[in-house]
């Protein structure tokens, strides 16, 4: 068991399977030493655990659950970048997250939404999981999931 494989029981996480793609595309690249993700989807066991956008009121996502659809999708993007590498401790560090939310036209809170996944990436891969950082307001996202992640990171 490696490092971050390690650091991941100790915060009792565990990644799931590597999402299918819904559409024409790999869920990672390595390009030199770099890997890119696709934008990574919240799915648990295959599918969202809800849709919408985020905001405050009846019949929106909350924003703290969106924060911890973040999370999910940031570990949906560490197990596509596992499955492609074999070996997460290969990760130098977490270099750029660019985080979508799916936003009702009032919400302006997409960075704490954002947070969730940049929070989680932290307690994972600690300094080296320090990034920067883009989060988005977008109208919709693929099937209808209320966020979307997606990862940079440079290999050792």
């Amino acid at each position: 068991m490696g490092a971050v494989d390690a650091r991941l029981a100790e915060l009792g996480l565990t990644l799931p399977s590597v999402a299918a793609p819904v559409a024409v595309y790999v869920p990672a690249v390595q390009s030199g030493k770099f890997v890119y993700t696709s934008g990574q989807l919240p799915f648990v066991d295959g599918a969202l655990p809800t849709t919408g956008k985020v905001g405050l009121g009846a019949g929106l996502v909350d924003p703290a659950d969106a924060a911890g659809f973040a999370q999910v999708s940031a570990l949906n993007a560490l197990a596509a970048i596992g499955a492609l590498i074999g070996d997460l401790d290969k990760i130098e560090r977490i270099v750029k997250v660019t985080g979508y939310v799916a936003s009702d036209p009032s919400f302006t809170g997409q960075p704490q939404v954002v947070n969730g996944a940049s929070e989680i990436l932290g307690e994972i891969f600690g300094a080296a999981g320090v990034h920067a950082r883009s989060a988005v307001g977008v109208a919709v996202l693929p099937l209808d999931s209320p966020v979307e992640l997606e990862l940079l990171v440079e290999l050792r």
